[in-house]
């Protein structure tokens, strides 16, 4: 078992309250992979509780008998109890994205938890198909943040190999992960399933409006199935025109009302006329009045809101709140 696993073994073999204070002294990114690897787990045996506790094998013992069931809402609590409830809708979150799962290596989770910026010239060096598999193996925000500093020209040819990416080696990915530790100086199966159209959605979702339609431009240039596909899996800022009046209710619920402002500073009118016929009339007066008396904002800032919101809007789908029609969707209301 690799130190997260143990740790998560350990802290399941606890009790919720005292799992959440042990958590409460942990990193974001700590809490992070020993939630992933709480989630993979079904059941402990005792056997495991004794291997993972350790020098507590006295307290696991007493904790643990036989065999522990392990529950999805158990997690969850301990999560929420170590962080509260909005921090821990993110970790929660992070946790049951399937299609950004790491494979069980060291030197990739921490990866996942550097600064981009740390990463950017080892990416300018290295072969295009090894930044392509070290981006698909990053959180979304992190690549589209190193593909945003890169040459257009290398980061079309990145783009493209990272969606084309399946199935990769194991050895491979060791390889590439010895390098990384060897020049960064960081501290179970054959095949690992990676990159794709989805992980590209993802990622281009985190990138400046200007920056995705440059690189959807280039993938269009190599395969236009690839990019229609990419583009029926994006859930933008414009698709909220998408949502029932019923779902834009919700998502106004969850909105600051800044960021909801500064979202529609150089909104289309139609999208404008969608948010306010949700709204009180006092409410859309008041909204009307804020977006007149705006100072200059950077497109940044607009970019930044409107992704806030695009965050809140797939957060409440994932909880089953609203629904996000997609182009691709081949269900009809019947």
């Amino acid at each position: 078992m690799t130190n997260e696993e143990r740790a998560a073994v350990l802290l399941l073999s606890l009790g919720e309250e005292q799992a959440a204070e042990v958590m409460r002294n942990l990193k974001p990114g700590e809490i992070e992979r020993i939630g992933r690897c709480m989630s993979r787990l079904s059941e402990i045996s005792e056997e495991d509780i004794e291997c993972a506790a350790g020098d507590f094998c006295t307290l696991a013992q007493q904790k643990g008998k036989g065999i522990v069931s392990v529950d999805d809402n158990t997690i969850k609590n301990i999560i929420k109890k170590a962080l509260g409830d909005d921090k821990a809708k993110d970790v929660l979150s992070i946790i049951e994205k399937e299609n950004f799962k790491a494979p069980d290596n060291s030197v990739i989770e921490k990866l996942r938890d550097i600064d981009p910026r740390i990463l950017i010239d080892f990416t300018k060096i290295e072969h295009p198909q090894t930044v392509a598999l070290m981006l698909a193996l990053l959180r979304p925000e992190q690549a589209a943040e190193i593909l945003e500093n890169l040459p257009p020209d290398r980061r079309n040819e990145i783009v493209n190999r990272m969606i084309t990416l399946k199935s990769v080696s194991r050895e491979f990915i060791e390889e590439m992960a010895r390098t990384l530790e060897s020049e960064l100086n960081l501290d179970e199966v054959s095949e690992q399933r990676i990159g794709g159209v989805s992980m590209m959605a993802e990622i281009l979702n985190n990138m400046s409006r200007s920056s995705e339609n440059e690189i959807l431009e280039s993938v269009e240039e190599v395969n236009s199935d690839l990019a229609s596909e990419i583009r029926d899996l994006m859930f933008t800022f414009d698709d909220i025109l998408k949502l029932s009046d019923k779902d834009i209710r919700e998502l106004l619920k969850e909105i600051n009302k800044e960021d909801l402002a500064r979202s529609l500073k150089v909104a289309e009118q139609e999208m404008k006329d969608k948010i306010f016929k949700n709204m009180s009339s006092r409410a859309v007066e008041m909204l009307k009045e804020d977006i007149e008396l705006m100072p200059p904002i950077r497109l940044s800032e607009v970019e930044e809101a409107q992704k806030k919101i695009v965050e809140t809007a797939k957060r409440l789908e994932s909880e089953g709140k609203i629904t996000i029609i997609k182009d691709n969707n081949k269900d009809v209301f019947v």
